[in-house]
């Protein structure tokens, strides 16, 4: 199966042995959009993303381990960015604009988070090194925590590529619910919560049923981005951020709870001309919901390409 990163668009991660942090780059500056739905988010900018604010270029979405810990790897993006000239531009100030969510994943008797020197290396690793599965944010995450870690499932980052309309909508997707993954197409379960047998429990059914919960306010979320060449304004760039929640809704259950701080962005790089924007929220909601499944189940059979064939039109440039 392949994945298409948009032109556009790299995407690169770094790691130790517990944490990791993956950053999707748009040096020559992207429309971003953002929604967040989880109870317990761990967010940056994501303020300067709703419509009515003035900025319209984002240069990069950061997904990281570390809880808020984490947050100190988008410095080194900061950093990165402005090393290489890009950003927004004020009073003869270069001004990277870096937005990203962390996941808690905070699992070992110490502390281990990314901090702004992975950041760093996460840019210098983009197009170079494996993003997918247990690298990058992905590396510390879990599903199925109900009944805390010792029966939860092994996670990470997933992706799917849907083509619409001769635009393209890749969603990532770094998994690290409460909850269990669906597979809607299959209808089965496949990662979550374990009973004392090994079999998967379903949360949800445990959870409505009145079953024993061992619960943890934000020990869990997932993060992720939207990733298209189509040329969107800024309202419709959190559309497709918002629809991906619907993918998130149909391949996670329980998903959107206080125990979780799930959020979802959108970057879209102006490639492509927009006929239809529904068509675009279907496949932002599609690719999102594959891309939860192939983070528990499909990352080690995808193959990642960069698009480097669009012609390059209606394209914003670093200041």
């Amino acid at each position: 199966m392949k994945v298409i990163i948009p032109k556009g668009f790299t995407v690169g991660a770094a790691q130790d042995e517990f944490t990791g942090v993956t950053v999707i780059l748009s040096e020559k500056g992207a429309m971003g959009g953002a929604d967040c739905r989880g109870g317990a988010p761990g967010t940056r900018e994501t303020d300067l993303l709703r419509p009515e604010k003035m900025m319209d270029k984002v240069n990069a979405v950061v997904l990281s381990g570390g809880s808020a810990y984490g947050l100190a790897s988008m410095t080194g993006v900061s950093d990165w960015l402005a090393a290489n000239n890009c950003g927004f531009k004020s009073m003869g100030k270069l001004v990277p604009i870096v937005t990203g969510a962390v996941l808690f994943d905070l699992n070992q008797k110490e502390i281990h988070y990314p901090d702004a020197k992975m950041g760093f290396q996460a840019c210098e690793n983009a197009g170079k090194t494996p993003f997918l599965g247990q690298y990058g944010a992905g590396r510390g995450a879990t599903v199925g925590k109900i009944r805390g870690l010792r029966y939860a499932s092994k996670s990470g980052v997933g992706a799917y590529t849907v083509k619409v309309a001769g635009v393209t909508v890749t969603a990532i997707v770094a998994v690290n619910a409460l909850g269990d993954v669906f597979d809607p197409e299959k209808g089965v379960i496949v990662a979550g919560a374990k009973a004392n047998d090994g079999s998967l429990l379903d949360t949800e059914k445990h959870i409505v049923s009145g079953g024993l919960m061992k619960l943890f306010m934000g020990t869990n979320t997932t993060i992720g981005c939207i990733l298209t060449d189509a040329k969107l304004t800024k309202p419709a760039a959190n559309k497709l951020a918002s629809a991906s929640h619907d993918g998130l809704a149909r391949a996670i259950r329980p998903v959107h709870t206080d125990y979780d701080g799930d959020t979802m962005f959108c970057l879209a790089s102006g490639h492509r001309p927009v006929a239809n924007i529904m068509l675009l929220q279907t496949a932002a909601a599609y690719a999102a919901e594959r891309a939860v499944v192939n983070a528990v189940s499909d990352s080690g059979s995808l193959t990642v390409i960069y698009d480097e064939t669009d012609p390059e039109t209606d394209v914003w440039q670093c200041d």
